[in-house]
């Protein structure tokens, strides 16, 4: 499963996407835990709550969401609109 990271995430963990070896269908929780291993000095950037989800390019709030590699799956930080 190819998971995109945009915006800080992209510049902290130096890669705008990252290839996961995951069992599907898997939960973003999965996802983000995955991401939080392989990256543990950014564990907190991670976070639920930290790091936005989007699925198939809509925001989405729950962590349990079933995702497979058929969906576009982009992790990013909080924006703020000016």
């Amino acid at each position: 499963m190819n998971v995109l990271l945009f915006a800080r995430l992209r510049d902290e963990l130096g890669q705008d996407s990252i290839e996961l070896d995951l069992p599907e269908p898997v939960q973003i929780a999965d996802i983000r835990a995955a991401l939080q291993q392989r990256w543990p000095q950014h564990q907190n950037l991670l976070a639920s709550g930290r790091a936005l989800v989007a699925v198939n390019q809509t925001l989405i709030n729950n962590d349990q969401q079933l995702v497979s590699s058929r969906d576009e799956v982009a992790f990013f930080p909080p924006m703020t609109g000016g």
